[in-house]
């Protein structure tokens, strides 16, 4: 990476933070030359940069300042614990939300699909056409049940950035990240008990859980600390929990990121209960920051972290790779691995592996963090502009979806008519929750172009969302809403 862009992504990752408020005045180019030992060039192209992405803006003879327009939106607030585990209750509406995607005529603001056009995946294609020609009559057999060993390989460097260190003996390739995570729960619950899942979740996780017959206790979770800890604790010590379930990095759908000290307080609250965690990084690649955070694996000190990701989010769902590091359940996983769809499809493995070997990730990467960084932003402000005054909006520290919280009497199902009527599709709130909380919530994503026509559905969104709260007789300054998620 350009030394320029390094120190890009530190001041950007800085402001982010909110370590640099609204209006305040930058570093001068001549500090941070001297600061971070580079060039006054450097400094320049560095913050020229962070003004293409609206994260500065200069004036002139007075220097950098963060943009008055960077003052944020109030986030979401935190839910309450569940008073008991229960059952999972939503499938019809996830089931809805997949129908949808297969229409092309859609504006799909709901789906968690990464860019998939960038030209920085090119070298992928062709080696995916390259290896269908080649590769032959040997990618027609089985492959290795822990999958293609040039690609563990692979997966154990880039494991590094995370700070984690395996041997290419300790993961095991899936087909997607949603089979490493079905696995990993069939491996650790059985039907019938308790699993503890931040809240809101993966509407995926729902899924798997409720075909696995598995109650779940849901943890509230901060939208910039992530699962609260205290919460956790009640339940651990109320209910016989067998694992927990979290996303820590650059979270679906909230997108915070756990400093790091809460990371260690979740690691040593499951020693001291001996709880397993399941922790899902599959949008870990794609934070904002720099250096990337590290995992809970990497904190790991006995084996009981099982970390499942996939390059469905920052390379090509389709593609259909992920992989599981089990620690010390291993041989359990591998066993459900083996009875859920045995070896994984190993030409995207081999084509992957020579994406990743040739280093064509880091750039890649580069790139899309870049952009769904500047998509955050904008959907940010085209949500504050057409939404309604009292709308909340979570601020991701990675990946592409936004989480929107409207006022406590709005029903976002009651956006339906609208929606069908000019082909747009969001994710309601109620999939992410077990009992089906969040009603008033949404999650939109912002990794596709942010055309015009985008900016458009936004807006219908919104004039049909202040025609509700006109119906609703809904008055900020004296209302006593009826509803309230928990």
């Amino acid at each position: 990476m350009s030394r320029y862009l390094e120190l890009a992504e530190i001041l950007g990752s800085r402001i982010e933070q909110g370590l640099y408020a609204a209006g305040t005045r930058l570093p001068s180019v001549r500090t941070l030359s001297l600061e971070h030992g580079v060039s006054l060039t450097t400094v320049q192209q560095a913050y020229r940069w962070l003004e293409t992405s609206s994260l500065v803006e200069a004036r002139p003879r007075s220097g950098w300042y963060v943009p008055q327009s960077r003052r944020l939106p109030e986030l979401p607030k935190m839910g309450k614990p569940s008073l008991r585990p229960m059952d999972i209750s939503e499938w019809g509406q996830v089931q809805d939300l997949l129908e949808l995607e297969r229409d092309g005529q859609t504006i799909q603001l709901g789906r968690g699909m990464p860019d998939v056009e960038s030209p920085s995946l090119k070298p992928l294609l062709a080696a995916l056409a390259r290896e269908g020609r080649h590769a032959g009559i040997a990618s027609l057999h089985y492959n290795d049940m822990q999958g293609v060993p040039a690609l563990r390989e692979q997966l154990c460097r880039l494991a590094v950035d995370a700070g984690c260190r395996f041997t290419p003996d300790e993961l095991i390739v899936t087909t997607g990240c949603q089979e490493a995570l079905s696995c990993a729960i069939r491996a650790l619950c059985a039907p019938g008990e308790i699993m503890a899942i931040a809240s809101p979740s993966y509407h995926g996780m729902m899924q798997i859980l409720k075909e696995a017959g598995v109650q779940v206790v849901e943890i509230p979770s901060d939208p910039i600390l992530g699962i609260s800890l205290e919460a956790l604790e009640l339940a651990l010590e109320r209910w016989p929990v067998k694992a927990i379930q979290v996303i820590p990095n650059a979270n679906n759908p909230l997108g915070y990121t756990m400093p790091e000290s809460r990371k260690l307080g979740l690691i040593r609250l499951a020693q001291r209960f001996d709880v397993p965690i399941i922790e899902d990084d599959i949008y870990g690649d794609l934070s904002y920051g720099w250096p990337r955070p590290r995992t809970l694996k990497a904190l790991d000190e006995d084996g009981r972290v099982l970390l499942c990701s996939s390059f469905s989010k920052t390379l090509a769902p389709g593609l259909r790779v992920g992989w599981i590091a089990p620690g010390r359940y291993f041989d359990k996983v591998l066993r459900m691995k083996y009875t859920s769809s045995g070896p994984t499809a190993p030409l995207p493995q081999i084509a992957i592996a020579e994406f990743l070997r040739k280093g064509h990730y880091a750039p890649h990467l580069r790139r899309m963090r870049r952009q769904y960084q500047r998509h955050r932003d904008i959907m940010t402000d085209w949500v504050r502009r057409h939404f309604p005054e009292e709308t909340r909006i979570s601020q991701p520290q990675g990946g592409f979806t936004l989480w929107i919280e409207l006022p406590e009497t709005i029903d976002t199902h009651k956006l339906d008519p609208m929606l069908k009527e000019h082909g747009i599709v969001i994710a309601h709130g109620n999939i992410f929750s077990a009992a089906g909380k969040y009603r008033n919530c949404m999650r939109l994503s912002h990794a596709i172009a942010l055309t015009p026509r985008i900016e458009w559905a936004i807006q219908c969104m919104g004039s049909a969302l202040r025609e509700l709260l006109a119906m609703e007789g809904f008055d900020k300054t004296s209302a006593k809403p009826a509803i309230r998620y928990a």
